[in-house]
């Protein structure tokens, strides 16, 4: 009884290890699942040299609430971050295209899948669960105020 036992175990081991040792599943079309830095993006036309920097386009200005929802005044949305591609899935920006350029950083992609001259920056990011915004330098300023507290002399 013990031997019909181990040579079930053991046919049971065989068919298992390949599955055990294949390869992990390849990843999801078009790079990995994200979500984007929490805050509100300004974006912004470029500007040129005889008047200001940029021209802000305030009807693309959107702040990211949670994990893929954002919100504009005239409602809320999702998005799907799928490597480093964005787009505004639902809502009242849907099927706007982003391509994320860095963790702040984002470029409007135009009808010819290229990366287009408007520019979407986070300019104030939320701190999860804090009823307050905070700019990206800010907890730089304060650790930078810390150490300067700390490293003067006391009296």
């Amino acid at each position: 009884m013990k031997r019909h036992t181990l040579i079930a175990l053991a046919c049971g081991l065989a068919a298992a290890s390949p599955v055990l040792a294949s390869p992990a599943p390849p990843p999801v079309p078009g790079g990995r699942l994200g979500t984007l830095v929490q805050g509100r993006y300004v974006c912004e036309s470029p500007g040129d040299a005889t008047g200001p920097a940029g021209i802000a386009l305030e009807d693309l200005e959107f702040l990211v609430v949670n994990g893929s929802g954002y919100r504009v005044p005239a409602g809320r949305g999702s998005y799907l971050l799928t490597g480093d591609d964005v787009i505004m899935t639902g809502g009242p920006l849907q099927g706007l295209r982003l391509h994320r350029i860095s963790s702040g950083f984002l470029r409007r992609i135009e009808a010819d899948g290229e990366d287009g001259e408007v520019r979407c920056v986070l300019s104030v990011r939320t701190v999860a669960n804090a009823p307050y915004l905070t700019s990206p330098a800010s907890e730089d300023d304060e650790a930078d105020q810390r150490e300067a507290a700390e490293a003067s002399p006391s009296r």
